[in-house]
């Protein structure tokens, strides 16, 4: 073999590496997104088969999300300085025990105990997917890498209630944790062949932000969780107003802390680019308006229309379906126009998704709504690809797994904040409707009163998606990304 034959037979070698990271690294990032909704649909299930009221049995959901934020900038920070490849192989493990855990749960209390441990193996896979792409492929060949990856996201967060409905419906709710085991196995065993393993030459973590760390994990966890639970306490009570309060404190002092440090866990001055601060609270926006989506339409489908958990799973299939179609051609064309106008005109297609679910009544099919649901689809899948490739071209090559930590972690908060937006604007109607606070499950709740309440979700709803698609407007222009980018 000549030299130029054996040069080319490297080239083919390497370009088939890096697509395989890819396909590894998708794996990763559904699978750990997947489990972000894939409860939702099971919800109404769980809270009938263990006799749990909605504001406890959203803690599934909440707990795994909330804990995903509290992890990611510490997850991120260590993987640029203990190798990225390595965390998330560790992550894939993780998660498969934390999943099997679920699906043993006899128990609310054991559930949500469990759940929290396969965050943490999620926040592992999370914060490092998109610092392997960066590292794995050119900047040409980013935007249609992130189309994929993006992709994989969506598909995660949307295809959750979907696949949820069918698993919960043939197998029972703990079947929508088992299926994470051979997966995350799988990806382990290839991870170990595909992953980089090389340390960073900054894997020194004697100046690593301790301080910095616990006081991040204590306000974010403590805000959070008081945002989740200020329905239930009421927002006037003693325990919500100080909750808040030392939230703040502790993290305007981490604020503080970030400005001293050598080696700060979040660089604020990130936020100092135009791009990154429009596209992560853009982001952000998107997300919560998206989990009022995935929180309230099972409870729709099922307690009001009646729909089988499989007939909530299939119809709820259309969003993804329409992302997967959208996301890749939005990432591929960021590439050539960059993201203003996709980022923007998908989020204000969201914000008509939302206008137009305020027209189902009680008695709409279910075709219909599954038509609704598609329009998000094709929403999201012009804005995450592009605004994810937005995002990441911003990120200096030695704070890439930082930055692939912070999108992912204003993602969560996003969903975090789009559960408790969307069960305190239910249950305030329904409570002003009935005068007393709703006991038990949804199901027995008159469809006259939860279709109006939901109506009032879906119209707050539009009006973050209108105030996302606002703040994107307020990139760059498209030929000065491309130059970035580029």
């Amino acid at each position: 073999m000549t030299e130029q034959q054996q040069r080319g037979t490297d080239t083919q070698a390497n370009s088939t590496r890096k697509w395989l990271i890819l396909a590894n690294v998708s794996v990763g990032t559904f699978m750990s997104t997947l489990d972000g909704s894939i409860a939702n649909v099971g919800l109404p299930t769980i809270s009938d088969t263990l006799h749990v009221p909605l504001h406890i049995v959203q803690w599934v959901v909440s707990a795994y999300l909330l804990t995903i934020c509290a992890m990611l900038p510490l997850v991120g920070n260590l993987a640029d300085r203990m190798g990225r490849g390595r965390l998330y192989n560790i992550g894939f493990l993780v998660f498969a025990l934390g999943s099997a855990l679920c699906g043993l749960s006899g128990s609310i209390d054991i559930l949500i105990s469990s759940r929290i441990l396969q965050a943490i193996g999620a926040s592992l896979l999370m914060a490092n997917s998109q610092a392997l792409v960066v590292m794995t492929f050119p900047k040409h060949q980013r935007g249609r890498a992130f189309g994929i990856t993006g992709t994989m996201v969506s598909l995660g967060s949307l295809t959750g209630p979907a696949v949820g409905g069918l698993l919960i419906g043939y197998f029972g709710w703990s079947a929508i944790f088992w299926v994470n085991v051979p997966i995350g196995l799988i990806g382990f065993v290839l991870g170990l062949f595909l992953l980089p393993k090389a340390r960073p030459d900054s894997s020194d973590l004697s100046t690593f932000d301790y301080l910095g760390s616990i006081l991040f994990v204590a306000g974010i966890v403590l805000l959070l969780y008081t945002v989740s639970n200020g329905d239930v306490w009421g927002w006037l009570a003693t325990r919500s107003w100080l909750g808040l309060t030392v939230a703040i404190l502790l993290l305007i002092a981490f604020g503080l802390r970030e400005h001293l440090a050598v080696n700060p866990i979040i660089d604020f001055g990130l936020y100092k680019n135009r791009l990154f601060a429009a596209g992560s609270f853009a982001a952000m926006l998107s997300f919560v308006s998206l989990f009022c989506t995935n929180t309230m339409i099972p409870f729709y489908l099922e307690d009001v229309l009646h729909a089988s958990p499989q007939l909530t799973g299939t119809a709820m299939m259309a969003n993804p379906v329409a992302m997967a179609v959208i996301a890749p051609l939005s990432g591929w064309l960021s590439d050539k126009i960059g993201p203003y106008l996709l980022t923007t005109t998908g989020l204000a297609l969201n914000g008509l998704g939302f206008i137009l679910l305020t027209l189902l009544s009680g008695h709409a099919p279910v075709w219909l709504v599954a038509l609704h649901l598609a329009i998000f689809g094709v929403g999201q899948g012009m804005f995450q690809s592009p605004n994810n490739s937005s995002l990441m071209s911003t990120a200096p090559r030695d704070k890439v797994g930082l930055v692939g930590g912070l999108n992912a972690l204003v993602r969560n908060i996003g969903m975090v904040f789009g559960i408790a937006l969307s069960v305190s604007l239910l249950s305030n109607r329904l409570h002003a409707a009935t005068g007393a606070a709703v006991q038990g499950s949804l199901a027995n709740v008159s469809a006259n009163l939860l279709v109006p309440a939901l109506h009032t979700v879906f119209w707050t709803a539009a009006g973050v998606c209108v105030a996302g698609a606002l703040i994107s407007s307020m990139r760059r222009t498209s030929k000065t990304l491309r130059a970035i980018t580029h």
